[in-house]
Protein backbone atom coordinates (compact mmCIF):
# COMPACT_ATOMS: atom_id res chain seq x y z
CA UNK A 1 0.00 0.00 0.00
CA UNK A 2 1.29 3.53 -0.93
CA UNK A 3 3.10 5.44 1.73
CA UNK A 4 1.01 8.31 3.12
CA UNK A 5 -0.86 11.24 1.24
CA UNK A 6 0.57 14.30 1.07
CA UNK A 7 4.29 13.37 0.72
CA UNK A 8 4.78 15.01 -2.60
CA UNK A 9 4.29 18.21 -0.63
CA UNK A 10 6.01 16.79 2.81
CA UNK A 11 9.35 16.47 -0.23
CA UNK A 12 9.33 19.99 -1.05
CA UNK A 13 9.37 20.65 2.69
CA UNK A 14 13.00 19.29 3.06
CA UNK A 15 14.75 21.93 1.29
CA UNK A 16 16.84 23.74 3.61
CA UNK A 17 16.01 27.22 4.23
CA UNK A 18 19.38 28.24 5.11
CA UNK A 19 22.96 27.15 3.62
CA UNK A 20 24.57 26.59 7.07
CA UNK A 21 22.15 23.52 8.18
CA UNK A 22 21.27 22.32 4.24
CA UNK A 23 23.83 19.05 5.33
CA UNK A 24 21.54 18.77 8.03
CA UNK A 25 17.97 18.39 5.93
CA UNK A 26 18.14 14.50 5.18
CA UNK A 27 16.02 11.42 5.29
CA UNK A 28 16.19 8.10 4.85
CA UNK A 29 16.00 8.65 0.82
CA UNK A 30 17.95 10.92 -0.72
CA UNK A 31 16.03 14.34 -2.01
CA UNK A 32 17.31 13.48 -5.70
CA UNK A 33 15.70 9.98 -5.44
CA UNK A 34 12.22 10.03 -3.67
CA UNK A 35 10.39 10.54 -7.23
CA UNK A 36 12.17 6.97 -8.15
CA UNK A 37 11.38 5.71 -4.53
CA UNK A 38 7.82 6.93 -5.40
CA UNK A 39 7.89 5.44 -8.92
CA UNK A 40 9.06 2.11 -7.68
CA UNK A 41 6.45 1.68 -4.80
CA UNK A 42 3.55 1.53 -7.47
CA UNK A 43 5.21 -0.61 -9.66
CA UNK A 44 5.89 -2.88 -6.27
CA UNK A 45 2.09 -2.79 -6.37
CA UNK A 46 1.46 -3.79 -9.72
CA UNK A 47 4.09 -6.44 -9.25
CA UNK A 48 2.45 -7.62 -5.93
CA UNK A 49 -1.09 -7.94 -7.27
CA UNK A 50 0.46 -10.64 -10.14
CA UNK A 51 1.20 -8.49 -12.94
CA UNK A 52 3.75 -8.07 -15.14
CA UNK A 53 6.30 -5.34 -16.73
CA UNK A 54 4.55 -1.98 -15.58
CA UNK A 55 1.14 -0.58 -16.21
CA UNK A 56 -0.13 0.89 -19.30
CA UNK A 57 -2.51 3.66 -17.79
CA UNK A 58 -2.61 5.10 -14.40
CA UNK A 59 -6.11 6.89 -12.98
CA UNK A 60 -5.54 9.07 -10.02
CA UNK A 61 -9.10 8.68 -8.29
CA UNK A 62 -11.00 11.02 -5.88
CA UNK A 63 -14.55 12.83 -5.45
CA UNK A 64 -14.61 16.54 -7.33
CA UNK A 65 -10.68 16.27 -7.42
CA UNK A 66 -10.71 19.72 -8.67
CA UNK A 67 -12.29 20.81 -5.46
CA UNK A 68 -10.06 18.90 -3.50
CA UNK A 69 -7.46 20.78 -1.51
CA UNK A 70 -4.86 18.46 -2.24
CA UNK A 71 -5.49 18.17 -5.94
CA UNK A 72 -2.21 20.11 -6.34
CA UNK A 73 -0.98 16.82 -5.31
CA UNK A 74 -2.45 14.69 -7.83
CA UNK A 75 -1.62 16.44 -10.73
CA UNK A 76 2.52 15.92 -9.19
CA UNK A 77 1.85 12.52 -9.87
CA UNK A 78 0.23 12.54 -12.41
CA UNK A 79 3.33 14.07 -13.97
CA UNK A 80 5.13 11.93 -11.69
CA UNK A 81 3.92 9.35 -13.80
CA UNK A 82 4.68 10.42 -16.78
CA UNK A 83 7.94 11.11 -16.64
CA UNK A 84 8.51 7.21 -16.18
CA UNK A 85 6.86 6.72 -18.96
CA UNK A 86 3.49 6.10 -18.12
CA UNK A 87 -0.31 7.75 -19.14
CA UNK A 88 -1.99 9.19 -16.41
CA UNK A 89 -4.92 10.84 -15.43
CA UNK A 90 -6.93 12.72 -12.37
CA UNK A 91 -10.88 11.35 -12.51
CA UNK A 92 -13.84 11.31 -10.96
CA UNK A 93 -14.90 8.11 -9.59
CA UNK A 94 -18.20 8.94 -11.95
CA UNK A 95 -16.06 8.73 -15.19
CA UNK A 96 -15.58 5.01 -14.58
CA UNK A 97 -17.37 2.41 -16.01
CA UNK A 98 -17.01 -1.12 -15.89
CA UNK A 99 -17.66 -3.83 -18.68
CA UNK A 100 -16.42 -6.93 -20.67
CA UNK A 101 -13.76 -6.88 -17.25
CA UNK A 102 -12.27 -4.10 -17.98
CA UNK A 103 -12.24 -0.68 -15.92
CA UNK A 104 -12.30 2.50 -18.12
CA UNK A 105 -13.23 5.87 -18.74
CA UNK A 106 -14.08 7.99 -21.95
CA UNK A 107 -10.05 7.83 -23.08
CA UNK A 108 -9.64 3.48 -23.03
CA UNK A 109 -8.78 1.07 -20.30
CA UNK A 110 -6.95 1.87 -16.91
CA UNK A 111 -4.72 -0.50 -15.42
CA UNK A 112 -4.10 0.74 -11.77
CA UNK A 113 -6.24 3.35 -9.39
CA UNK A 114 -3.98 5.17 -7.07
CA UNK A 115 -6.96 5.34 -4.84
CA UNK A 116 -7.48 8.55 -2.82
CA UNK A 117 -10.94 8.51 -1.92
CA UNK A 118 -12.07 8.26 1.72
CA UNK A 119 -14.83 5.88 1.48
CA UNK A 120 -12.18 3.20 2.39
CA UNK A 121 -14.54 0.16 1.62
CA UNK A 122 -16.01 1.71 -1.55
CA UNK A 123 -19.17 1.09 -0.24
CA UNK A 124 -20.96 4.49 -2.58
CA UNK A 125 -23.51 4.22 -5.13
CA UNK A 126 -21.11 6.32 -7.38
CA UNK A 127 -17.70 3.96 -6.70
CA UNK A 128 -19.61 0.89 -7.66
CA UNK A 129 -17.50 0.21 -11.26
CA UNK A 130 -14.29 0.71 -8.99
CA UNK A 131 -15.84 -1.66 -6.57
CA UNK A 132 -16.44 -4.11 -9.07
CA UNK A 133 -13.39 -3.70 -11.00
CA UNK A 134 -11.15 -4.11 -7.93
CA UNK A 135 -13.35 -7.63 -6.57
CA UNK A 136 -12.96 -9.05 -10.02
CA UNK A 137 -9.08 -8.37 -9.81
CA UNK A 138 -9.25 -6.51 -13.15
CA UNK A 139 -7.55 -3.35 -12.39
CA UNK A 140 -5.13 -3.23 -9.17
CA UNK A 141 -6.27 -0.68 -6.75
CA UNK A 142 -3.82 1.01 -4.24
CA UNK A 143 -4.92 1.38 -1.03
CA UNK A 144 -7.72 -1.17 -1.19
CA UNK A 145 -10.64 -1.69 1.19
CA UNK A 146 -8.67 -4.92 2.79
CA UNK A 147 -5.25 -2.77 2.89
CA UNK A 148 -7.36 -0.23 4.83
CA UNK A 149 -8.87 -3.13 7.05
CA UNK A 150 -5.88 -4.24 8.26
CA UNK A 151 -3.33 -1.10 8.39
CA UNK A 152 -5.82 2.22 8.92
CA UNK A 153 -8.69 0.85 11.42
CA UNK A 154 -8.31 2.30 14.72
CA UNK A 155 -10.01 -0.58 16.40
CA UNK A 156 -6.59 -3.08 15.84
CA UNK A 157 -5.01 -0.23 18.17
CA UNK A 158 -6.55 -1.70 20.84
CA UNK A 159 -5.01 -4.62 20.31
CA UNK A 160 -1.96 -3.51 19.71
CA UNK A 161 -2.12 -2.31 23.05
CA UNK A 162 -3.17 -4.84 24.90
CA UNK A 163 -0.68 -6.75 26.86
CA UNK A 164 -2.81 -10.08 28.06
CA UNK A 165 -3.93 -10.57 25.02
CA UNK A 166 -0.75 -10.06 22.85
CA UNK A 167 1.20 -12.51 25.30
CA UNK A 168 -1.60 -15.19 24.60
CA UNK A 169 -1.11 -15.28 21.34
CA UNK A 170 2.96 -15.69 21.94
CA UNK A 171 4.55 -11.94 20.97
CA UNK A 172 7.66 -11.65 22.55
CA UNK A 173 8.80 -9.56 25.04
CA UNK A 174 10.73 -6.79 23.27
CA UNK A 175 8.06 -6.40 20.58
CA UNK A 176 5.27 -6.25 23.07
CA UNK A 177 7.55 -3.66 24.55
CA UNK A 178 8.03 -1.98 21.24
CA UNK A 179 4.47 -1.60 20.92
CA UNK A 180 3.27 -0.85 24.07
CA UNK A 181 5.39 2.22 24.41
CA UNK A 182 4.92 3.36 21.08
CA UNK A 183 1.53 3.19 20.21
CA UNK A 184 -0.95 5.28 23.25
CA UNK A 185 -3.12 2.72 24.93
CA UNK A 186 -6.32 2.42 23.10
CA UNK A 187 -9.71 0.53 23.62
CA UNK A 188 -13.55 0.01 22.00
CA UNK A 189 -15.58 2.57 23.17
CA UNK A 190 -19.07 0.54 24.15
CA UNK A 191 -22.54 1.99 26.01
CA UNK A 192 -21.78 -0.61 28.78
CA UNK A 193 -18.37 1.11 29.93
CA UNK A 194 -20.05 4.12 29.56
CA UNK A 195 -19.65 5.47 32.88
CA UNK A 196 -16.26 4.80 33.25
CA UNK A 197 -14.84 6.36 30.18
CA UNK A 198 -16.95 9.53 31.03
CA UNK A 199 -15.19 10.12 34.22
CA UNK A 200 -12.31 9.23 32.92
CA UNK A 201 -12.43 11.49 29.52
CA UNK A 202 -10.17 14.35 30.63
CA UNK A 203 -7.05 11.88 29.93
CA UNK A 204 -8.53 10.40 26.77
CA UNK A 205 -9.09 11.37 23.03
CA UNK A 206 -11.84 9.88 21.16
CA UNK A 207 -11.48 8.64 17.26
CA UNK A 208 -13.46 7.38 14.84
CA UNK A 209 -12.46 4.18 14.32
CA UNK A 210 -12.74 4.63 10.26
CA UNK A 211 -11.85 8.33 10.36
CA UNK A 212 -9.05 10.16 8.88
CA UNK A 213 -7.79 13.91 8.50
CA UNK A 214 -9.13 14.60 12.35
CA UNK A 215 -12.22 14.65 11.38
CA UNK A 216 -15.15 14.07 14.23
CA UNK A 217 -12.19 13.55 16.41
CA UNK A 218 -12.88 15.01 20.43
CA UNK A 219 -10.61 15.44 23.30
CA UNK A 220 -12.02 14.39 26.40
CA UNK A 221 -12.02 17.46 28.07
CA UNK A 222 -13.90 19.39 25.55
CA UNK A 223 -16.86 16.91 25.36
CA UNK A 224 -20.33 17.83 25.62
CA UNK A 225 -22.95 14.92 27.03
CA UNK A 226 -24.57 15.59 23.34
CA UNK A 227 -21.33 14.57 21.82
CA UNK A 228 -20.55 12.17 23.86
CA UNK A 229 -24.48 10.08 23.18
CA UNK A 230 -23.35 10.31 19.41
CA UNK A 231 -20.03 8.45 20.49
CA UNK A 232 -21.36 6.16 22.17
CA UNK A 233 -23.70 4.96 19.20
CA UNK A 234 -20.51 5.16 17.13
CA UNK A 235 -17.53 3.54 16.32
CA UNK A 236 -14.99 5.05 18.04
CA UNK A 237 -11.91 4.16 20.18
CA UNK A 238 -10.25 6.05 23.13
CA UNK A 239 -6.93 7.10 23.42
CA UNK A 240 -5.02 7.67 26.67
CA UNK A 241 -4.37 11.76 25.50
CA UNK A 242 -0.86 12.13 24.34
CA UNK A 243 0.02 15.83 24.22
CA UNK A 244 1.79 17.38 20.90
CA UNK A 245 5.06 18.68 20.98
CA UNK A 246 5.68 22.64 20.90
CA UNK A 247 8.23 24.44 18.73
CA UNK A 248 8.83 28.01 19.19
CA UNK A 249 7.99 30.16 16.16
CA UNK A 250 8.73 33.50 17.23
CA UNK A 251 9.72 35.18 20.36
CA UNK A 252 6.96 35.09 21.68
CA UNK A 253 5.12 32.74 19.60
CA UNK A 254 4.73 28.66 19.29
CA UNK A 255 2.61 26.10 17.65
CA UNK A 256 1.99 22.48 17.81
CA UNK A 257 4.29 19.66 16.10
CA UNK A 258 4.26 16.42 15.25
CA UNK A 259 6.61 14.46 12.96
CA UNK A 260 5.23 12.14 10.44
CA UNK A 261 6.94 8.89 8.80
CA UNK A 262 6.20 8.21 5.33
CA UNK A 263 6.40 4.12 5.58
CA UNK A 264 6.23 1.81 2.44
CA UNK A 265 7.00 -1.64 3.07
CA UNK A 266 8.52 -1.38 6.42
CA UNK A 267 11.03 1.24 5.18
CA UNK A 268 10.97 4.90 5.76
CA UNK A 269 10.62 6.92 3.20
CA UNK A 270 10.77 10.78 4.05
CA UNK A 271 10.09 12.50 6.94
CA UNK A 272 8.34 15.72 7.65
CA UNK A 273 6.91 17.72 10.58
CA UNK A 274 3.74 19.62 10.71
CA UNK A 275 3.54 23.05 12.56
CA UNK A 276 0.13 24.09 13.54
CA UNK A 277 -2.60 25.16 15.97
CA UNK A 278 -6.16 24.06 17.54
CA UNK A 279 -7.46 20.53 18.42
CA UNK A 280 -6.40 18.88 15.57
CA UNK A 281 -3.44 19.01 13.02
CA UNK A 282 -4.30 21.05 9.57
CA UNK A 283 -3.01 22.94 7.20
CA UNK A 284 -4.86 26.31 7.32
CA UNK A 285 -3.42 27.37 9.97
CA UNK A 286 -1.87 31.11 9.36
CA UNK A 287 2.16 29.79 9.15
CA UNK A 288 1.19 26.48 9.82
CA UNK A 289 2.09 23.97 6.97
CA UNK A 290 5.16 21.19 6.26
CA UNK A 291 8.72 22.13 7.47
CA UNK A 292 11.86 20.39 7.19
CA UNK A 293 13.58 17.57 9.54
CA UNK A 294 16.72 17.90 10.86
CA UNK A 295 18.76 14.97 11.95
CA UNK A 296 21.95 15.74 13.95
CA UNK A 297 25.10 14.55 12.91
CA UNK A 298 25.71 11.77 14.95
CA UNK A 299 25.68 8.19 15.10
CA UNK A 300 22.44 6.74 13.19
CA UNK A 301 21.90 4.69 16.43
CA UNK A 302 21.17 7.76 18.59
CA UNK A 303 19.81 9.87 15.62
CA UNK A 304 17.07 12.43 16.79
CA UNK A 305 14.70 13.93 14.21
CA UNK A 306 14.15 17.74 15.13
CA UNK A 307 11.33 19.62 14.05
CA UNK A 308 12.98 22.78 13.17
CA UNK A 309 13.77 25.75 11.21
CA UNK A 310 10.81 25.93 9.04
CA UNK A 311 10.04 29.15 6.92
CA UNK A 312 7.12 31.30 6.01
CA UNK A 313 7.70 30.51 2.43
CA UNK A 314 7.91 26.94 3.30
CA UNK A 315 5.18 26.95 4.96
CA UNK A 316 3.18 28.70 1.93
CA UNK A 317 4.69 26.20 -0.44
CA UNK A 318 2.91 23.36 1.76
CA UNK A 319 -0.41 24.65 2.51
Amino acid sequence: MPAGRCSTRSSRAQRACCEDIASFVTGPVAAADLERTFFDMFAAEWRNAGRRGLPGRIAIIDDAPQHQFLYPEFLLFAQLFRRFGIEAAVLDPAELSFSDGILRDARGPIDLVYNRLTDFPLEAATHVALRDAYLARAAVVTPHPRAHAIYADKRNLSLLTDAARLRSWGVDEATLDTLLRGIARTELVSASDSDRMWTARRGLFFKPAAGYGSRAAYRGDKLTRRVWSEILVGQYVAQELVPPGVRRTGPESSMKSDVRNYVYAGQVQLLAARIYQGQTTNLRTTGGGFAPVLTTPVPASVQQPLAACWSGQESAVSG
